[in-house]
């Protein structure tokens, strides 16, 4: 049950940050409507995700005895590194300028390609779990 919950939470969470990454990779007029829409969602619904997952991961780690394992470490770095950019995409998505055709954002689709690597990866480490 606490796995399932788990893997909601973070298929919510990752979600959220592809939406949020992709509606700010538009460079269009047509996205400047998403905007707040999509920060309410990221305040009701992603950022709640995102700290649950990390919730039911650490209390799933713990029940697994898994805390000193190379895996798993290499794990919560990636994990770490995605809330990090959560929270870049989410300051960015708030200081968006009313205009965003004229808001260059350099590196703005590495973002999207970065959270799916990093989910994929993190996907193989958690299926295969390699002892080091």
């Amino acid at each position: 049950m606490l796995r399932t919950l788990h893997i909601a939470a973070v298929a919510t969470w990752i979600g959220g940050m592809l939406a949020v990454a992709g509606i700010l990779a538009c460079r269009s007029q047509a996205a400047a409507p998403l905007l707040d829409s999509l920060r309410a969602w990221d305040r009701r619904v992603t950022t709640p995700a995102m700290l649950l997952a990390w919730i039911l991961g650490l209390v799933l780690a713990s029940t697994g005895g898994w805390f000193p394992q190379a895996w798993l470490i290499a794990k919560l770095f990636l994990v770490l590194c995605l809330s990090g950019l959560h929270g870049m995409l989410v300051a960015r998505l708030r200081n968006r300028s009313p205009n965003p055709a004229q808001q260059a954002w350099p590196g703005r689709l590495g973002f999207l390609a970065g959270i799916l690597v990093a989910t994929a990866i993190i996907t193989v480490l958690v299926i295969v779990k390699p002892q080091v």
